[in-house]
């Protein structure tokens, strides 16, 4: 049933990478900002709480939705300045984050290689500030356009509004539900360095003998390495990563490193270090282990796998029993990455 610009009952199995059964009791596509702002002005609007969607691949829906959801498919991506130091590109908010990277590279402008093929949506990236293979996507984040859901104002946030820190943002804080991305403009260098301090990503360079990599050669090798430690969703229900790398201080690592001197570890600037929960869960016996229809991805500890008829309850089980394996094995919770709806 629809109504216009809404639609009643919609199923959303297909609309999340894991493949969790759920239906929006009103469901609305947002193509354009106007959208969205016609939308705002009906009287139902305020009557009804509302999920923003993009890709639905950091997602895991526990049940249906008695709100609203607006899925956002606002295309369109074109280079819109440049100086002598960057060019700005800006990309509609529904592109396909790969589809996106892969045409900039096209375009001859290099700064996003590390971050191919990764899920999702170009609007949804800000929110996570995705990052992969050594890069961060608030380090050539510029600006991104949005509607205030609470005024019905279009709005520009710049790097300070967004407040962004490890796969986290302002989105994900505060003003979580607040904003409906638009579009993201893009800052890449023209002065452009390959990142390429990332273990996995060192050694593939190394085994395709190339030692001073472009930037096509640097995302051949991630789109390599991630085809074969991570599960395609459209073969295998999954919602990519599903915990963060946990920090912790240096007392707290200098004791983890004298009970495990294989533990992996990575240094930060604030003096922390960064673990990789892949290997914590691994180390507790996770990786391959089922729990229901749903188990540790067997290439990848840090993934978890729908194998068939999963509920977001048997997703959110299976999380909770690895995080008690870890605070058990090493004093560690970790924390998920997804939105849990």
């Amino acid at each position: 049933m629809s109504t216009g610009l809404l639609q009643r009952n919609v199923p959303l199995d297909n609309l999340n990478s894991f493949g969790l059964p759920a239906r929006a009791n009103w469901f609305a596509v947002i193509d354009a900002a106007k959208r969205l702002i016609e939308l705002m002005s009906r009287p139902e609007w305020a009557s009804l709480p509302h999920f923003i969607l993009g890709g639905g691949s950091n997602l895991v829906l526990t049940g249906d939705f008695a709100g609203l959801v607006l899925q956002v498919r606002i295309a369109g991506r074109e280079l819109i300045a440049e100086n002598t130091d960057a060019w700005f590109v800006r990309a509609g908010a529904g592109e396909k984050w790969h589809d996106f990277v892969c045409w900039t590279l096209k375009q001859g402008w290099p700064g996003l290689e590390n971050l191919a093929l990764i899920p999702g949506t170009v609007g949804a990236a800000p929110v996570q500030n995705i990052g992969a293979y050594g890069l961060e996507m608030a380090e050539r984040f510029h600006h991104l356009e949005a509607v205030d859901l609470e005024t019905g104002e279009e709005v520009l946030l710049d790097r300070a509004d967004c407040q962004f820190d490890y796969r986290d943002s302002v989105f994900k804080r505060e003003a979580a539900g607040r904003y409906l991305i638009t579009a993201v403009t893009f800052r890449l260098p023209k002065r452009w360095q390959p990142v390429t301090g990332y273990a996995d990503l060192t050694q593939e360079l190394e085994v395709r003998q190339i030692v001073s990599p472009t930037a096509r050669q640097i995302a051949d090798a991630v789109i390599a390495i991630r085809l074969r430690k991570l599960p395609d969703p459209a073969q295998i229900g999954n919602a990519g990563s599903f915990f963060k790398n946990p920090r912790v201080e240096a007392a707290t690592f200098a004791s983890l490193a004298n009970r495990y001197p294989n533990l992996p570890h990575y240094s930060q600037p604030d003096g922390t270090f960064k673990l990789a929960a892949g290997w914590l869960i691994e180390h507790c016996g996770w990786k391959g282990r089922p729990l229901g229809p749903v188990s540790v991805y067997e290439h990848q500890a840090l993934v978890l796998v729908n194998r068939g008829g999963a509920a977001g309850a048997d997703v959110l089980r299976l999380a909770r029993a690895i995080q008690a394996s870890v605070q058990a094995e090493f004093g560690i919770q970790l924390e998920p990455e997804p939105v849990v709806l």
